[in-house]
């Protein structure tokens, strides 16, 4: 009779397990389908705009992922299967995107695409008359003057390349830096190359050889043509004269450019139209130009904020099809553009959208309103041969024809080695977040990081990972990429578990200076602890947390390891006698470094659970 009960008792169990899996298995399958993926291309993307558009969609749970500003990076991902439902890129090109054109959505018949101006969506229409990328408002990119020291000199504000050329001298004359620029950056390299000739590129002859260039169905390799591009390395090499630039400013970088401009040290700077406002907020009088043609013509040049298309798998089911072309509507929305670009330092692409221009940079209303804006050409080859061939000018490697002949011969290369394998996985995770666990890629690497730092606890912003860890072959640039880009770092200290408990609490309820998680999926990721969070009116609450399944007490030590942006950061640093010890690389390399000597994937924890 005993035996008899222990064997109902038993398939009772058994019973009640499978259906409680059963219910879980369902209850995760709900939560993937009644989720739209986001990738950003940059963690800036995180701060306002991503919680602006969730604001405005509380109906729709959102999974925003700090991605990759490469269309590699997608380019695996869609190999894989996972394409995200909305990608969004700021190094962006037809020519790159050739390799999604199948996968992704054609938008050309959409209200999204009609609102914007036909001349700018032009620029992002395939042959065959389909548009897979809208662009979101323009970044504004030309030359910056230091308006006081002109004043101070009397030396004219250039209007056409003569003029800025002599003001160039009388500024050198006086030991003063005419101009100089951040050139160890590609695009500084790539801008300059290509404001030098705007003219000819969106002359009959540039169209026609960029319409080649770009082309997503034309499989052959397109170098440079012989008929603008000669001239260009002609224009770059007399500007290095001209501008008198020197060996070592190839490795300028952006913060002493800054500084010396702001110093009065250096008259003009290549720079954006937000460097000009921020400029002027700081006390510098600071006035943008455009770049100068030959002949005296000006052109702004110009590029998105970002560009962004949809899964075609999206097709494929109406509600999440829906689901998804509302939050592309918020994106493109005034308000969220708004909260993009503060408002006053780019121009809008939409005809539905009113972006109101900065008085700092009225002088170039004429320009806008004569549409002279040119897009600049921004594919990965550009930028890559772009700083390299630029440098050798400087360093006066290169002349006008060997430059023009090695920039040519770098976008005729076919393929690289970026597919040499480094890492294998036999088995892949989704980083889509569950209330029941997590995020399981997320968890993934926290885990692993774990061991790669040797601390008890890892404390992960959300922001930190890039996507699913995927059954897949992963290339050096792969691995790296598993790593949110954008300045991820490491801080780590010895914490009681008080300190503990409260850093915790500060990461899951938000404070003032921080960053506050604005949906589920912005959530912080764990590693050796787990926590229990409640979820009401948009606001998170800590309830629990334990270590191994037992409650910390506040006099437990742990090594404690923060995985997390500067910004972040910034509240954990107020008490002065909290000392951190930052890593000595950033978060990504070190990544790349531990798996290239031979470190392996841990398995996901279960590191939260949400009611």
């Amino acid at each position: 009779m005993e035996k008899r009960r222990l064997i109902c008792l038993f398939l009772a169990l058994s019973v009640a397990a499978c259906f409680l899996a059963g219910c879980s298995a369902k209850d995760t399958a709900k939560e993937d389908a009644d989720t739209i993926t986001v990738y950003m291309w940059s963690t800036a993307m995180y701060e306002k705009y991503a919680p602006y558009v969730q604001s405005k969609l509380p109906d729709i749970n959102i999974q925003f992922v700090v991605g990759n500003n490469d269309l590699e990076f997608y380019k695996f991902m869609n190999e894989n299967d996972a394409l995200p439902d909305i990608i969004t890129c700021r190094r962006f090109s037809l020519h790159d995107a050739m390799a999604l054109k199948g996968s992704l959505m054609d938008l050309s018949t959409t209200e999204e695409a009609g609102a914007i101006y036909d001349s700018y969506l032009k620029n992002f229409t395939n042959e065959d008359g389909s548009v897979n990328w809208l662009p979101l408002c323009a970044e504004v990119d030309g030359l910056v003057a230091n308006k006081a020291l002109f004043d101070q000199y009397n030396i004219p504000l250039p209007t056409d390349y003569a003029s800025f050329v002599s003001a160039c001298q009388a500024f050198e004359e006086v030991g003063i830096r005419g101009f100089t620029a951040d050139f160890v950056y590609d695009y500084t390299c790539m801008e300059i190359l290509q404001g030098l000739i705007i003219p000819e590129l969106t002359s009959t002859e540039g169209r026609k050889w960029r319409t080649r260039y770009e082309d997503p169905t034309d499989m052959e390799v397109t170098g440079l043509d012989d008929t603008i591009w000669p001239e260009a390395f002609a224009r770059m090499e007399q500007f290095i004269k001209d501008v008198n630039l020197q060996p070592e400013d190839v490795d300028m970088d952006y913060s002493p450019v800054i500084e010396m401009f702001s110093a009065g040290k250096v008259a003009m700077i290549r720079a954006g139209g937000g460097d000009t406002v921020r400029f002027n907020h700081a006390g510098v009088n600071a006035i943008m130009l455009p770049y100068f043609g030959q002949k005296g013509e000006q052109w702004l040049l110009t590029y998105p904020q970002f560009q962004v298309a949809l899964n075609r798998d999206l097709e494929q089911d109406k509600t999440r099809l829906e689901k998804a072309m509302r939050v592309l509507n918020v994106m493109l929305s005034e308000g969220a553009q708004n909260e993009l670009a503060g408002g006053e330092d780019v121009l809008t692409y939409s005809q539905n959208v009113n972006l109101q221009i900065s008085p700092y940079l009225s002088n170039l209303q004429p320009l806008i309103n004569q549409n002279y804006l040119y897009i600049r050409i921004a594919s990965n080859e550009f930028f890559s041969a772009s700083r390299d061939v630029v440098s050798r000018m400087i360093r006066g490697e290169y002349n006008a024809r060997q430059a023009f002949e090695a920039f040519d011969a770098r976008l005729r290369q076919s393929g690289d080695d970026s597919s040499d394998i480094v890492l294998t996985l036999e088995k892949g995770y989704s980083n889509i977040f569950h209330k029941d666990g997590g995020n399981e890629a997320y968890s993934v690497m926290a885990h692993t990081m774990r061991e790669m730092y040797g601390c008890d606890v890892i404390l992960a912003f959300g922001d930190s990972y890039t996507g699913s860890v995927f059954q897949a072959d992963y290339s050096k640039k792969m691995v790296g990429n598993m790593v949110m880009p954008n300045a991820l770092v490491s801080f780590s200290r010895e914490m009681s578990g008080a300190e503990l408990k409260e850093s915790v609490r500060v990461m899951v309820e938000g404070t003032e200076g921080g960053f506050t998680p604005f949906n589920r999926g912005s959530l912080p990721v764990f590693s050796g602890i787990s926590v229990e969070v409640k979820e009401g009116n948009g606001a998170y609450t800590l309830l629990k947390l334990t270590k191994d399944g037992k409650p910390i007490n506040d006099e437990d030590t742990f090594k404690v390891t923060f995985i997390t942006t500067f910004a972040h950061m910034t509240p954990f640093f107020t008490d002065e006698s909290r000392e951190y010890v930052r890593g000595e690389m950033n978060v990504r390399p070190a990544w790349t470094a531990y798996i290239l000597e031979g470190g392996t994937l841990a398995e996901p924890e279960h590191y939260i659970t949400l009611k």
